[in-house]
């Protein structure tokens, strides 16, 4: 077992002598990663996966450092550090340089392996995502964490959808059937959905399983037909669905040192179309065993106790198992060597008895040339013929036994006797058996020395003469064909070649090592003596053939004869035919030639390729082709130097166009100027004399406006010198308006002088009265009763009449003075801006009029006590109608201002 350390290294090889894994281990390589620091210390491995072809994986570390490992070119790479541990992997994306990586904090990214640029960055998981499944196209991926799992459009990296569920519930798996557009998703009740991918329609669920029976899934794997859904967990039973039916149809139970399942995977096979036999279940005693799923035998099992697997990968192609091992190392297996023993197939059922040779032929007589011209059946017997071939057997008896014998426990004559008998070789092991009956060396290093030679030149432009649809397809058959003719230089100048490869290159398409092995074995083999008359057709082969038609079919011959057709011409027509029918013809040919004409006499016996190097093949006129080659060289020198002397010429001619093209373009345009200047100055005279109109108008413009503000300039000023005027007037106004409030101010002031002198000698009349009015009640009292009750009735009679004379005179006197005032503060109301004349003399005049109460009351006709009572009331009256005359002045002093104030507001405006 090879063991190869990482290191510090971004690049290197796996193994650095050719892998010979053992039958008991079937180990190819183990890797390892260990730090050269200070403080060395090892790098575990976390996951893996491998990419569609199966010969790539891609592992990570719990340090974020990520490996890609080319198995077919023995390299590894370095192709992303993401500095955090990654969680899941997955390489099977569309672009086959892709791939996908979940990351410690939640968020899955993808990455080129080539650039090893970040491609995109997805978001979106609240928890670890620990799966990873990607559809068949590549369009599609399915991440899966504990609460949720979501699905991915790889083409933009947006999610499309995302699967919510109850936190009681709990996901253990979501992802997409094989070759199918389902996605299967399960949970930790173990219900079991199936959805479509593009409707999100449910299609089926699988119904509960057993009580007898019943485990909690935990893990589950699905053929690649995607018919067989097998699941496990905390036990050691294994349940295996029939997804058509949605039935369990059978339990599977483990031995018994197997207490639980941590993962499942089916190994794939070339030859059982997708229905998986062998089941992968690794337990958690860190041993994986393979059994068979129908005869629930165990065929191998890969780790130990002591190198116990965590997880493991099965490439897409069942060659290669990649196990991340409990220590953090990586182991790589052959299945080949695991299932050598298994492979071997079982004793033959027939045995042959042969009969004993009658004659001795030498062996000079085994070989027999067939010359060129046309040949006559030849006289022999059935039975010559016959004992011919039995000598030819008991000649080489001993050489035949041994040759028989094929690797891996196959023998030749049996597997001849099978496929007379059945026609066919089962479709379960026909590529096994014809890799052994051709005895494929499977020189890896030697193919790849021719690959890496790159693709021949004679087959650059293979996609002009040949267009495949498939890109695939197509680069494999240039792969193919460029290793060919690096193998041997003849293959290059051969023009059926990629006719002759391209149905063995879309049956061996994923492993090009034994395409190119197969083809190269076929032409050693049943392409002997083509090339030795080249560039010319075989003439040999072609002779040959022309022998064998002359006895089996003169009448065939004759007819090509007389149409001169010769073996050097080829017709070919498509038509539907039997190949049973064919093939039991071919073997009546085969049996019915006579020996000197037979092929056998001619084509030597098989030969394989060799192991370690491929043979030189030089069965051909090697002058002619090296003279060939070296004419084709000289030509394509030629013709490069004719290339590049044309494309010179043409760049000169080109160069010479594009000069005359920018003259012409010069001169149109110099043209298109001098047109544009004579326009521009036809424009400008035009221009000159709509400005010399302008300006004429502009000046006669200039005169009316020059006009029309000297009369403005006129009417402002008459306005002016009328608000002046105006100002003025109003000035004089309000000096006549002031005089008048001064006169009218000295006048009140007058009357209230005069007014208080009037209302103290009232006063000091009054006391008086009163004086003379005490004496007398002082000298009445000593008149006799009599006359004071006489007085006193008429004294009481005269107060009546005068009380209601004063009562009249009061009236009257007040109703007046209202009416004066009230016609006054009308006429100051109406007439605001007309000056007002001083009135109050006249009133006082007017009010001078008025009867006094003195007037009215005789102190000769009235006692004292009813004078006094008078005098009273005369008093009263007088601060009364004094009271009324301060309000009405009061009223027609502020109606006169207001009255003023709107006769000065439209002179200010207007100034």
């Amino acid at each position: 077992m090879q063991s190869t350390d990482l290191g510090n290294k971004e690049s290197g090889k796996i193994w650095h002598r050719k892998p010979s894994p053992a039958t008991r281990d079937g180990i190819i390589v183990n890797i390892i990663h260990n730090t050269s620091d200070y403080h060395p210390k090892v790098l575990r491995f976390l996951n893996v996966a491998f990419d569609g072809t199966g010969d790539c994986l891609i592992a990570g570390d719990h340090q974020g450092n990520i490996y890609v490992f080319d198995l077919y070119g023995n390299r590894f790479n370095l192709v992303q550090r993401t500095a955090q541990a990654c969680t899941a992997l997955a390489f099977n994306l569309r672009r086959k340089s892709e791939f996908l990586v979940a990351l410690a904090d939640y968020s899955v990214k993808c990455f080129d392996t080539v650039t090893k640029e970040l491609v995109s960055w997805m978001r979106g998981h609240e928890s670890s995502v620990f799966s990873i499944s990607v559809h068949a196209s590549g369009k599609y991926a399915i991440t899966t964490s504990s609460d949720t799992a979501q699905l991915w459009d790889l083409d933009t990296f947006q999610r499309k959808r995302k699967l919510n569920i109850l936190q009681s519930v709990g996901i253990q798996k979501v992802f997409f059937l094989p070759l199918s557009n389902t996605i299967l998703s399960c949970f930790k009740d173990n219900s079991i959905f199936a959805w479509e991918c593009d409707t999100l329609f449910c299609k089926y669920q699988l119904p509960a399983p057993p009580e007898s029976s019943s485990i909690l899934y935990k893990v589950f794997a699905v053929t690649r037909d995607g018919r067989i859904l097998a699941a496990g967990g905390k036990s050691n039973h294994l349940h295996l669905w029939c997804l058509e039916a949605r039935q369990l149809f059978r339990i599977i139970q483990m031995p018994t040192k197997v207490r639980a399942i941590r993962h499942l995977e089916f190994l794939p096979d070339s030859f059982d179309a997708g229905s998986n036999q062998v089941l992968g279940v690794l337990s958690q005693d860190g041993i994986m065993r393979f059994i068979n799923i129908q005869t629930c035998k165990l065929l191998f099992e890969i780790g130990s106790l002591d190198e116990g697997i965590s997880s493991s990968a099965i490439s897409p192609h069942g060659r290669y198992i990649a196990s991340i091992m409990e220590n953090g190392s990586l182991n790589i297996y052959s299945v080949q060597a695991l299932t050598q023993e298994i492979n071997k197939p079982p004793p033959p059922l027939v045995k042959v008895i042969e009969d004993l040779p009658k004659n001795k032929l030498s062996s000079s007589d085994l070989k027999r040339k067939v010359t060129s011209g046309r040949v006559q059946q030849p006289a022999k017997s059935r039975e010559s013929k016959i004992q011919t071939r039995i000598l030819k057997q008991d000649l080489t008896g001993d050489f035949e036994s041994k040759k028989n014998e094929l690797p891996d426990g196959l023998n030749k004559k049996r597997l001849q006797i099978l496929l007379k008998g059945y026609g066919e070789y089962p479709t379960k092991y026909r590529m096994f058996i014809w890799r052994s009956l051709l005895q494929l060396p499977e020189n890896h290093t030697a193919f790849s020395s021719l690959i890496d030679k790159g693709t021949h030149v004679a087959f650059l432009n293979l996609q002009k003469k040949y267009p495949i649809k498939s890109r695939k397809l197509l680069r494999v058959l240039q792969r193919t064909l460029s290793a060919l003719a690096h193998w041997s230089v003849i293959f290059s100048d051969t023009p059926y070649l990629p006719l002759l490869a391209f149905p063995f290159v879309k049956l061996f398409q994923n492993n090009q090592l034994i395409c190119f092995e197969v083809i190269a074995t076929l032409i050693i083999n049943w392409c002997q003596h083509w090339f030795e008359y080249f560039p010319n057709p075989p003439i040999n082969i072609l002779s040959m053939i022309e022998n064998v038609l002359a006895f089996h079919d003169k009448e065939l011959l004759q007819h090509f004869i007389d149409h001169d057709i010769t073996s050097q011409f080829f017709f070919h027509h498509r038509n539907n035919l039997d190949i049973n029918v064919v093939i039991r013809q071919v073997y009546h040919l085969m049996e019915t030639t006579p020996t000197d004409i037979h092929p056998d006499s001619m084509l030597n016996v098989f030969v394989a390729l060799t192991k370690g190097q491929y043979p030189v093949f030089n069965q051909y006129p090697k002058f002619i082709v090296d003279y060939q080659t070296q004419e084709q060289e000289r030509i394509r020198n030629d013709e490069l130097d004719y290339l590049r002397e044309r494309q010179t010429v043409e760049d000169m001619q080109a160069k010479v166009d594009q000069q005359r093209v920018e003259d012409e373009a010069w001169y149109q345009k110099q043209e298109l100027l001098r047109q544009a200047e004579e326009t521009r100055r036809e424009m400008l005279l035009q221009e000159e004399e709509k400005m010399i109109q302008q300006r004429q108008r502009l000046a006669a413009v200039k005169r009316q406006l020059k006009v029309k503000e000297m009369h403005l300039q006129d009417a402002a000023r008459r306005r002016f010198l009328k608000l002046q005027q105006d100002q003025r007037e109003m000035e004089l106004r309000r000096l006549d308006d002031e005089i008048g409030r001064k006169n009218l101010t000295e006048n009140q002031e007058a009357v209230a002088k005069e007014m208080r002198a009037d209302a103290d000698a009232y006063r000091r009349k009054v006391d008086l009265e009163e004086h003379m009015f005490h004496k007398l009640i002082e000298a009445g009292e000593t008149q006799s009763q009599k006359t004071q009750k006489w007085k006193e009735a008429e004294g009481k009679e005269l107060r009546l009449r005068s009380a209601k004379k004063a009562s009249a005179l009061s009236d009257a006197s007040r109703k007046w003075f209202l009416k004066q005032e009230i016609n006054a503060a009308v006429e100051h109301a109406e007439n605001p801006c007309h000056k007002e004349e001083p009135r109050f003399q006249n009133e006082q005049e007017d009010l001078s009029c008025l009867p006094r109460t003195s007037q009215l009351n005789d102190s000769s006709e009235m006692d004292p006590s009813t004078q006094i009572s008078l005098n009273r009331r005369a008093v009263e009256w007088d601060t009364t109608g004094q009271n009324l005359i301060e309000k009405v002045r009061n009223l027609r002093q502020r109606l006169t201002a207001r009255a003023r104030h709107r006769c000065q507001t439209p002179h200010l405006l207007a100034a």
